[in-house]
């Protein structure tokens, strides 16, 4: 990628486009049952290396796709989140997806709330909506946060046509009606 590719700064946090030096990391969250129980499940290196190349992909190919999530004190990578939308999905999603041992310290919100920002202000969003299992208390707690509701229930695209989500989420205008309050 570019140097003219997307860098957003929060106080915390560095969300960039994917690079080969977040691997290891991916591979790891990706391993983690736990952690990818309401993402597809967990899955063997050879096919996380398949699926990492999705991120950088779409930012070729579409302009967007999730960041890749970095602590700016140690240069660690703690997850993935942002836009995204592949062809079939229930709508304009910023989603969230972080290493076990990034949770519970407000990275999902500091850097949700930075790419709903971003999402709005450079592609022209009129919605952004999270899909999220009806049994995911966790990512429900951070769309309440962030300000979203439950909207509708949506199946999802192949391979995962048999999963049924909560679609979460908010207009543009709501999110910067709650934004102008909050600062």
């Amino acid at each position: 990628m570019s140097d003219t590719t997307p860098r957003i700064e929060t106080e915390r946090l560095v969300l960039r486009v994917p690079r080969i030096e977040d691997f290891e990391r991916y591979a790891e969250l990706l391993a983690d049952e736990e952690a990818c129980r309401f993402i597809g499940g967990h899955m063997p290196r050879p096919a996380a290396w398949r699926r990492f190349l999705q991120m950088p992909g779409a930012w070729a190919v579409q302009g967007f796709a999730m960041f890749s999530v970095i602590e700016k004190s140690s240069g660690l990578w703690l997850g993935q989140l942002g836009p995204w939308q592949p062809d079939g999905w229930p709508g304009t999603e910023v989603g969230w997806a972080l290493h076990r041992d990034a949770w519970g310290k407000g990275y999902a919100y500091e850097g949700a709330a930075a790419a709903i920002d971003w999402a709005f202000a450079h592609l022209g969003w009129t919605e952004v909506i999270h899909c999220i299992d009806a049994d995911n208390a966790a990512s429900q707690a951070l769309a309440r946060r962030l300000g979203s509701r439950v909207l509708r229930q949506s199946g999802m695209p192949a391979p995962y046509e048999h999963v049924v989500v909560d679609v979460w989420g908010q207009s543009r205008e709501d999110w910067q009606v709650r934004r102008s309050t909050r600062a």
